[in-house]
């Protein structure tokens, strides 16, 4: 089985994200359908069966524009949602700074949730889980490709590399409608096989 994680394209960076419903960007729409026009070109060696997305906005948008030329299944699964940043979801960035100057997330303690949001311990649960199940319920897809988030890719990477992850580590460095490839053997042997693909933007 090959799992291609995909990072959604660009949104506004003024907003806080987590949570947010903020649309794509232009910028991140011409990366959507770049990379959409690129899978089609390759589908030989992609050959992309099935697209799981997050269902927050950025995310369902850059799995709807990579579809139009992919026309393949296509689910939207809350389970695959960025860190839930509760009331910060969609703030300005500038609003957030001035008056909850320490609100980031890399400064909240392992078990200590944003308001009205999740703890960095749940965030991590939430998507190690997640991952396992859609492996399991989607065993019988050679090629499946997710449509998520930076943090979820990040945790992902981690996991599988059985390294120690907290909120205090940097989030990998993932490029906006990046590919990250999965393979899981016969065997039940899980690997990453690359990281951070982007040949649909060098031209």
């Amino acid at each position: 089985m090959n799992i291609y994680l995909v990072r959604h394209g660009d949104d506004d960076e003024r907003y806080r994200g987590g949570w947010s419903e903020l649309p794509l960007v232009e910028e991140g729409i011409r990366k959507c359908e770049k990379l959409g026009e690129y899978l089609y070109n390759h589908k030989s060696e992609f050959n992309i069966e099935k697209i799981i997305s997050s269902d927050l906005t950025r995310a369902k948008m850059t799995a709807d524009i990579i579809n139009e030329k992919l026309q393949v299944p296509i689910m939207y699964d809350q389970r695959l949602r960025e860190n839930n940043n509760g009331i910060f979801a969609g703030m300005l960035n500038e609003k957030a700074v001035k008056e909850y100057p320490n609100a980031f997330f890399s400064n909240l303690e392992y078990d200590e949730r944003f308001p009205q949001g999740e703890s960095p311990r749940e965030f991590f649960e939430r998507i190690k889980k997640a991952f396992f199940e859609i492996i399991d319920e989607n065993s019988d897809i050679e090629n499946l490709m997710i449509v998520t988030h930076a943090g979820v890719i990040s945790i992902i990477y981690h996991v599988i590399n059985n390294i120690k992850w907290t909120n205090k580590v940097k989030v990998l460095k993932i490029a906006k409608t990046s590919i990250s490839k999965i393979v899981i053997d016969d065997d039940k042997n899980i690997k990453y096989d690359y990281q951070n693909y982007t040949p649909h933007l060098e031209n």
